[in-house]
């Protein structure tokens, strides 16, 4: 008998966490009886465990996808307003997967699905610290102030962000100083492209960050996943990561590695 979260997450379902969020929804169900306690056991051999209706098998083929999402894409396996998600761009992988962490609608770039729940709760895990580096254009231009409030930490919501890593990758535009601020104003043209590390995944947090410090973000991508990068992966397209790359991911959490398959 294992909990019944564990029993989703290996099965690919959602993470532990979001296995949780399910489960005190109600959407959990174990021989026909809603399990919301969080303690609950189950058998993945005998009990008959179903989310919103549908059937739990432990998953027997590990998948590992990397996709560069596109913008306009909800990092969800299913929206209620109805709009495109992550899932439609990866039509034709029959395994049961799901996005690990979440990348906003109006935001691109890589994103991982899998149905290695460990792995994805690792992932997320702020304790283990894997970075995700960012390509942020902002509007107008940060100083040196404004580079260090970004690294030392931003006031979010009361909550003070993890130290970060930044750099000026490109300026572009013309500047109009402002006698009232020490900010140069932006003239409609003007931008800065930044390279934001972050290791904590809170919900638009370099978005947040750069609103912080009054350069809000005009695009952003990510471009890295720890040690995961493509730069020659096309907005839209997906492939299979390579079982080094899975190895490599799993150090970075602190796992072990596995074989020279590494999706069994």
């Amino acid at each position: 008998m294992e909990r019944l979260q564990k029993i989703l997450s290996q099965a690919g379902v959602a993470s532990r966490r979001a296995s949780e969020r399910l489960m005190a929804e109600g959407r959990v169900t174990v021989n026909g009886t809603p399990a919301r306690e969080l303690g609950t056991k189950a058998d993945p051999e005998r009990d008959d465990i179903r989310v919103d209706g549908r059937r739990v098998r432990i998953a027997r083929q590990r998948r590992y996808v990397l996709l560069n999402k596109p913008r306009g894409f909800v990092t969800t396996r299913s929206d209620p307003e109805r709009r495109p998600t992550v899932l439609d761009l990866v039509e034709g992988v029959r395994e049961y997967v799901y996005p690990v962490g979440r990348l906003d609608f109006e935001s691109e770039g890589l994103l991982i699905l899998t149905n290695d729940g460990d792995l994805a709760a690792r992932l997320t895990h702020p304790r283990h610290g894997v970075a995700r580096v960012y390509e942020a254009r902002v509007l107008g231009v940060p100083d040196e102030h404004d580079l260090s409030q970004l690294a030392k930490g931003v006031t979010i919501d009361g909550r003070r962000t993890a130290p970060a890593e930044v750099r000026l990758l490109e300026r572009r535009g013309r500047e109009k100083t402002s006698t009232a601020s020490r900010h140069p104003r932006p003239d409609g043209s003007q931008h800065t492209t930044l390279v934001i590390t972050v290791r904590e995944g809170r919900n638009r947090q370099v978005r947040n960050m750069c609103e912080a410090i009054g350069h809000p973000v005009v695009s952003l991508r990510r471009v890295a996943i720890g040690p995961i990068r493509d730069s020659r992966l096309k907005r839209g397209q997906r492939r299979e990561l390579t079982a080094e790359e899975v190895n490599k991911l799993r150090a970075a959490t602190g796992m072990g590695q596995v074989g020279r398959g590494g999706h069994g």
